[in-house]
Order: C-alpha cells, then sequence, then structure tokens
C-alpha cells in the first residue's frame, strides 16, 4: 500500500482538465457581469457614481482575468502546481468585489 509520503506517483486524469474548464466558466460569468455594468451604466443617468463604479468594475474585471489565466497555464502543464494561496486570496476577493459593485449599480 501506498501512502502519502511513499513517492508513489500520482495521476491526475482529468482533475485539472475539469478545474481548467471550471476556470473558464468562471470567468465568463465575470465577463457577463462586467457586460451587464457596462450596459446598465450606458443606458442609466450616467452619473459620476455610475460611471467610477463601472471603472472599478472593469478594473476588478482585469485583475482576475489575470489570476485566471496564470491559473490556467498552471494547470496546462503534466504535473500542474496547487493554487498559491495569494491567488486563491485574489481570485476571492476580485470575485466578491465584483459581485457587491454590480449589486451597486443595479441599486
Amino acid at each position: 500500500m501506498s501512502g502519502p509520503g511513499t513517492g508513489a506517483v500520482r495521476d491526475a486524469g482529468l482533475q485539472p482538465e475539469r478545474t481548467r474548464l471550471a476556470w473558464r466558466r468562471t470567468t465568463l460569468a465575470c465577463s457577463v457581469a462586467v457586460v451587464l455594468a457596462l450596459r446598465q451604466a450606458l443606458r442609466g443617468s450616467g452619473s459620476p457614481v455610475q460611471v467610477g463604479g463601472t471603472a472599478v468594475i472593469a478594473l476588478i474585471w482585469l485583475a482576475f482575468l489575470g489570476v485566471a489565466h496564470l491559473r490556467m497555464r498552471q494547470l496546462a502543464a503534466a504535473r500542474p502546481p496547487g493554487l498559491a494561496p495569494r491567488a486563491a486570496v485574489g481570485a476571492v476577493l476580485c470575485t466578491v468585489a465584483l459581485a457587491l459593485f454590480a449589486m451597486t449599480l443595479i441599486w
């Protein structure tokens, strides 16, 4: 029986591919949120608050795209590394901030 410390070769199977697809789906969902925010800002009054909120949403979206792209490139390796805690925190913060700013534009 081989345990975690015996040096056994781990077969990741399709798990990296599923994780890469999940990152793509999340990126697509964030892209849709940004497009809807831009649409709302263009149809709205065009107040400085709406324009500023939309700009912040676009910047958050770009930051999330950077984190997601880096992770998808890492998952393309034969033996992908684990997600760094800094990248995980960045992705979570971008997702939460994007949701909060999108909600403020809707109200």
